[in-house]
């Protein structure tokens, strides 16, 4: 109990400071007069996208606001990123396009790069501090197969979990909170995480920065777009295939597949 309540108060607090943190904006662009659509009841509140309407509507303001208050700007945007990794809340994906249309694609990239690993890293020392035993608890059998899979990889530790982050069979929020169970240690986890995070950082960022950057039908098809949709291909499928096949040579995941099939069908 002593656990759970630590980590309540932890998670008590993050959600003080982003919250105190997203309601109190300071003077700026952000102030601009409303159009008549606002008073009309549509008044724009800060929150996390839920689809790509409210995801649109996020990055404008943003942007907008980012004018004036980019070290604002970017203070939220990390906290709310870090906000979700560390206490393993799915949406990652969102977060990371946003990166895209609000910094651009290479600013994007560093700053989810970075983000993903430092939250993670976050979220991997409040499993080992407070929720170990309860991670167990809660999944005894996904629990058990990832420990099974791990010591039999011990000698290729660093390649087996990069073949899970290329290939989720296990959702990267249960890896975060599984590895201390697994006694992984930490260097180790924190560069798997990086690298192995790094193609689908790039695919999410570069959709963010295209979604952004389109009016119209014809700009889908400039040559600039299509040349950017080839790199989030090259990106989704070359790094993949090359581990895929080091995994079919060295690697031991037989099993770790059709167990995440079963886990989904129920």
């Amino acid at each position: 109990m002593r656990s759970l309540a630590g980590l309540a108060a932890i998670v008590a607090a993050a959600s003080v400071y982003l919250y105190l943190l997203s309601t109190h904006l300071p003077a700026g662009p952000a102030r601009r007069e409303p159009d008549p659509r606002d008073r009309e009841g549509h008044d724009f509140k800060l929150k996390f996208p839920s689809d790509l309407d409210e995801l649109r509507e996020l990055a404008e303001m943003l942007k907008f606001y980012k004018r004036e208050h980019h070290s604002y700007v970017l203070l939220l945007f990390c906290s709310a990123y870090l906000y979700k990794q560390s206490f393993a809340i799915p949406g990652s994906s969102f977060l990371n396009m946003l990166a895209g249309a609000i910094f651009g694609p290479w600013e994007g990239l560093l700053l989810a790069c970075l983000l993903t690993t430092t939250g993670s890293t976050f979220c991997f020392l409040l499993s080992s501090t407070f929720g170990k035993q309860h991670v167990v608890q809660l999944f005894p059998d996904k629990v058990a197969l990832l420990q099974r899979k791990a010591e039999e990889n011990r000698s290729s530790l660093f390649f087996f979990l990069l073949f899970l982050r290329f290939f989720p069979m296990t959702p990267n929020w249960f890896l975060n909170i599984t590895c201390p169970v697994l006694n992984i240690p930490l260097p180790i986890f924190f560069s798997s995480v990086f690298i192995g995070l790094i193609p689908y950082n790039f695919i999410c960022v570069r959709t963010g920065s295209i979604l952004s950057e389109i009016s119209s039908m014809d700009d889908i098809f400039s040559w600039g777009t299509l040349a950017q949709l080839l790199a989030i291909a090259v990106a989704a499928l070359v790094p993949g295939a090359l581990i895929k096949r080091y995994g079919e040579s060295h690697l031991k995941v037989d099993g770790m597949d059709q167990h995440s099939q079963e886990q989904k069908r129920r």
